[in-house]
């Protein structure tokens, strides 16, 4: 199967996280490094500005809200590694950011598992002013026990039961960006003394089995309204999820035929809802390591692997899958077993038809980019490869992740953003500043027509607050 055939024009995202190590372990200690600085404002103002120039659309910034404490049972491993830990708060440092840019958008991760939709929504629609629409929601309903506790939970809830939860939440998310104050409400009217007019304020009145919001959104809306709804559910029921709420759907495969699959299979069902699946776009992880020859790009991967910390990359797995796999040997093979965590993460491993993984496989794959494919090599052959997987796939672009943070962003911004330029593979982005949602191919700021969150109601048919 392959995807939609000639080559086009592709989008990148920078995948980061405000960590020491994001998706490599250990490769923080390569001398190239200068991650020990992800504490410092100005070391995120510099890479935004990097990936700006590198042509990027985002900075989709990954995050967790809790410790990778499955491992030998603790979390131990997590901090010896820096293994996502110490994290800072993704949403703070957005505004500073957007500041330092001019184009750039900003992919944030949040739980609707643990944020009360309420609030959320207020954030969100603050982020999206202060940026001038440059906002996306990376939609997750967490997978880590650890998480849970610390959060006043026992344990987490059931996973699908997770997604049955979300649902409720995005229909309140909706409500209150969509259907709560209308475009014109703010007036600011010095004659009549009217700052805000009532008539167009209203109540959402959402009673839910999860979640009662009878008030009005605390926030007028942002020039997207909705931010950009990014998600990246692979099990069956966050698939579901997505089809039913996503604009732009990040994967992850290490092989293209698989990914092919699942891509065109998605863009089906999203039509079944009558949704434009092209509308939809869709982002795969990928991580470059590129040089100037593909021999110095092949020695600088001896570089990186020898910088690896096997047991920071088991710590990974287990966060990700919550299996540990402390007490293994080397040569033993994964067993599947069900959890409540990333259990798309896990069946990666576990139902892999073409081999039997090792704990030392899944250690020596982890280690450098995570779950996502590898490319080495000069421009030309990485770019080839990047033009290889959109054939196959149909993908709209890729989540780059750098596995020497920054110097990775920068020598994709110095190798290989020419030779995109060069084949008129990168997008254009327009001269005047616009929004996210357009950036990434939206025809307007707002979401679409067809989307579900437009099917609620008019706000105009909703009650005024003071009725």
């Amino acid at each position: 199967m392959t995807g939609s055939g000639a080559a086009r024009p592709m989008l990148f995202n920078a995948f980061d996280m405000l960590v020491p190590v994001h998706q490599s372990p250990g490769l923080w200690r390569h001398p190239d490094s200068r991650i020990t600085a992800f504490d410092s404002l100005d070391y995120w103002t510099e890479l935004s500005r990097t990936v700006e120039d590198a042509g990027f659309s985002c900075l989709f910034l990954a995050d967790v809200p809790g410790i990778y404490d499955v491992y030998g049972g603790s979390a131990d491993a997590a901090a010896r590694g820096g293994v996502q830990y110490p994290l800072l708060d993704p949403q703070v440092i957005v505004p500073a950011l957007a500041a330092a840019t001019t184009h750039l958008g900003f992919g944030l991760t949040a739980s609707v598992t643990y944020e009360a939709p309420y609030l959320l929504a207020r954030r969100f629609a603050t982020l999206d002013h202060l940026t001038g629409g440059r906002i996306a929601w990376n939609i997750v309903t967490s997978y880590q026990d650890s998480a849970a506790r610390n959060l006043g939970m026992e344990g987490q809830i059931p996973h699908d039961e997770r997604y049955d939860r979300a649902d409720e939440y995005l229909e309140v998310m909706y409500r209150l960006f969509e259907h709560s104050v209308e475009d014109d409400a703010v007036v600011a009217d010095a004659e009549r003394g009217v700052f805000v007019d009532p008539e167009k304020i209203h109540p959402v009145g959402h009673q839910g089995r999860w979640f009662s919001v009878p008030g009005e959104m605390l926030t007028h809306p942002g020039p997207q309204r909705t931010p950009l709804l990014f998600q990246a559910g692979s099990s069956a029921r966050g698939q579901q999820f997505a089809v039913d709420h996503a604009e732009a759907i990040f994967v992850i495969s290490s092989r293209p035929e698989k990914l092919a699959q699942q891509v065109a299979s998605t863009r089906q069902a999203v039509a079944d809802t009558g949704r434009d699946p092209e509308s939809v776009r869709f982002f795969a992880m990928v991580t470059i390591v590129v040089a100037e020859t593909e021999q110095e790009a092949q020695d600088r991967l001896t570089e990186y692997r020898s910088c690896v910390d096997t047991e920071a990359a088991l710590t990974l797995f287990g966060g990700w899958t919550g299996v540990d796999l402390s007490g293994l040997d080397d040569d033993d093979v994964i067993a599947d077993v069900q959890t409540e965590a990333n259990q798309s993460a896990l069946a990666m491993f576990t139902k892999d038809p073409t081999k039997q993984w090792t704990v030392r496989d899944a250690a020596e794959f982890i280690s450098i980019g995570g779950r996502g494919p590898l490319i080495v090599g000069d421009p030309v052959q990485v770019v080839d490869e990047l033009e290889r997987w959109q054939t196959i796939t149909g993908v709209d672009g890729f989540n780059v992740s750098a596995a020497v943070r920054p110097a990775d962003f920068e020598r994709f911004r110095d190798l290989i953003t020419p030779e995109l330029q060069r084949r008129g593979l990168l997008a254009e982005r327009p001269e005047t500043p616009v929004t996210l949602r357009e950036q990434l191919g939206g025809a307007g700021p707002h979401l679409a027509e067809d989307h579900p969150a437009r099917r609620l109601g008019s706000r105009a048919e909703a009650a005024p607050a003071g009725s």
